[in-house]
């Protein structure tokens, strides 16, 4: 996309034709950005800009955007990459001659020529990029039949499979991984035919560094890299009549679950959402926003007491799995900062294998807990030893949106159409405070909603700390509390984490808190969900929905919610206090970095 309005001001205009239509355009731009003005569309596959959130792929590797660049002079046209190729003063281009047409549908050609052939079966089956560039160029056969690439399929983690088969080596995963996470964990490897991308030596994924972020997968064009599928343990679980099964959904699968529906982006679907899991056959239907809820009231409790007793600061939030793997491999010399919080949803299994069996006179055993994601790291995350309570798992299985949707798809109901219901009771009041972890920025402001009013004493006047909102990876703000300031760091993304790290490491940071989140934009943009295929705006729009169902909460604190409140009073005891502790407090352990 072209820059703001701000920048254009600074540059030179340039002239330039695009299929004889004049235009102007700031320079420094390239030929596929200066089209897209004009409104002429290029096809890409490797080409990747997710500008808001400093995510770029200029590999120019695919060829599958190649234009003619018109030279008069000499009367010879050449063909060249649109993606990667700076427009020019006076420059002609056209992007509809034959000789470029032939040229897009032959470099897709060759990258079916060696790609399986097993679309009806695959995971991203009408998601895939590359099957959609087939049919708008009009691919009816493969010219070139040969040898293909045969890789073993990579499935030791419990997140990600890697079917290097189906890599296209448009290196999109790379840049997610080691510019934009900076994990360093994929690279190219081998040449030729042969090359694909994958784990240094290509050892598998689980004995790499991989924080299991999803963002790889969320930017493969292809099936290369998709989340390990849970959806047939979910039915098997559902179709045994001695488990009792309950769900619950995080807050940023409602405002994405009704894009896989045809909705659009920031729909909230909540109601719709829990009908049809009750229709699904599923005994009970939680909201992990109640889970959310319990975090603030230990994350705050937390909070004042490091504050208090002249504890280690600043304190990390610790509700994604993914930073917490991140810092056990890159900084293991920093991992007694974080808050020693359990995530939101492996509190909530903690409370359903425990208080929820006793109030319901359940055996535990029978007890499976399910937990839909917009997370990939969260699958393993659940698989954690020391998430366990009496050798039960606090989560059972964890599905994605993605997955959920699937499953919503396969039994048949008509998600647009279904009425609205409400999440099942006790365990299903929640908060505006617990809506908005699902945005960077959240976490932390709905633990200073909290912390604010405890140390005070009073009420706040106003409960949105819009200085702790905003699109950027890394942000600075101060709180006041009373007569006390507050210094609150965010970061959004592995890449900028490490900034924020690194200073705090080298006692550089003056912090009392931070809240990291793994992905860029936070869970909205999670690896679990709906694939964004790098629109920015789709991204937006489940940020905007989150605030907004926020915004229509009746209560907006989480130390407000009376089901939370009697939870503490008749099981938990005081917040950070002795059963709490047990039940929803964690630990780290060192990694090695590969």
């Amino acid at each position: 996309m072209l820059d703001s309005k701000e920048n254009h001001e600074q540059k030179r205009i340039l002239n330039v034709r695009i299929n004889d239509q004049e235009i102007k355009v700031p320079e420094g731009i390239t030929v596929l950005e200066a089209a897209h003005e004009a409104g002429i569309k290029i096809p890409t596959l490797c080409h990747l800009d997710l500008h808001d959130f400093q995510m770029f792929n200029k590999t120019a590797s695919c060829r599958v955007c190649m234009v003619e660049l018109v030279d008069a002079r000499n009367n010879r046209n050449k063909l060249v990459p649109s993606c990667v190729t700076s427009v020019q003063d006076g420059m002609a281009i056209r992007t509809d001659t034959l000789r470029a047409i032939r040229a897009r549908r032959g470099a897709v050609e060759l990258l079916l020529s060696n790609h399986p052939n097993e679309c009806f079966t695959c995971p991203k089956n009408r998601e895939c990029e590359l099957q959609a560039l087939a049919e708008e160029l009009n691919v009816r056969k493969i010219r070139w039949e040969g040898e293909r690439m045969s890789y073993p399929k990579d499935m030791s983690s419990d997140a990600i499979v890697k079917d290097a088969n189906k890599c296209i080596y448009c290196r999109r995963c790379e840049t997610g991984c080691n510019e934009v996470q900076t994990c360093g964990i994929l690279s190219g490897i081998g040449r030729g035919f042969n090359a694909h991308v994958g784990p240094f030596a290509n050892i598998p994924m689980v004995e790499s560094s991989c924080t299991y972020c999803g963002q790889c997968v969320q930017v493969c064009p292809t099936a290369a890299l998709t989340e390990v599928y849970h959806t047939d343990k979910v039915w098997e679980a559902l179709n045994d009549p001695d488990k009792h099964v309950i769900v619950q959904t995080a807050p940023a699968v409602r405002v994405a679950l009704g894009e896989l529906f045809g909705m659009e982006a920031g729909s909230i679907v909540t109601g719709k959402m829990v009908t049809a899991l009750k229709r699904m056959g599923f005994d009970g239907v939680f909201d992990t926003d109640f889970g959310a809820d319990i975090t603030v009231m230990e994350e705050a409790s937390e909070l004042i007491y490091r504050i208090k007793n002249k504890k280690t600061l600043p304190i990390l939030t610790n509700c994604c799995p993914a930073w917490v793997k991140f810092i056990e491999h890159q900084f293991p010399e920093l991992i007694h900062i974080p808050s020693t919080c359990k995530s939101p949803h492996i509190m909530f299994g903690s409370i359903a294998k425990t208080y929820y069996a006793e109030k319901n006179g359940l055996d535990p055993d029978n007890i499976v807990v399910v937990s839909v994601m917009p997370c990939i790291a969260k699958k393993a995350e659940a698989k954690r030893p020391e998430l366990t309570k009496d050798a039960h798992n606090n989560v059972d299985i964890v599905i994605t949106t993605r997955e959920l949707g699937a499953m919503i798809r396969e039994a048949g109901i008509e998600f647009d159409r279904l009425p609205d219901s409400e999440f099942d009771r006790p365990l299903g009041e929640t908060t505006g405070a617990s809506v908005i972890f699902g945005t960077a920025g959240g976490v932390i402001e709905a633990v200073m909603r909290t912390a604010c009013e405890w140390l005070t004493g009073e009420p706040l006047k106003k409960v949105e700390f819009e200085e702790l909102r905003g699109l950027e990876g890394v942000r600075k703000a101060t709180v006041k509390i009373g007569d006390q300031e507050f210094k609150i760091g965010i970061a959004s993304g592995l890449g900028n984490a490490r900034m924020i790290l690194e200073d705090i490491r080298d006692g550089k940071a003056d912090y009392h808190a931070i809240e990291i989140m793994a992905c860029p934009g936070g869970c909205v943009a999670g690896g679990g969900q709906p694939y964004h295929h790098g629109n920015n705006e789709i991204i937006k729009k489940r940020r905007e929905a989150i605030y907004e169902e926020d915004k229509n909460k009746k209560i907006r604190k989480s130390h407000e919610n009376k089901e939370v409140l009697e939870l503490y009073k008749n099981y938990l005891g005081e917040p950070f206090g002795e059963d709490a502790h047990e039940l929803l407090h964690t630990h780290f352990e060192e990694r090695e970095r590969i």
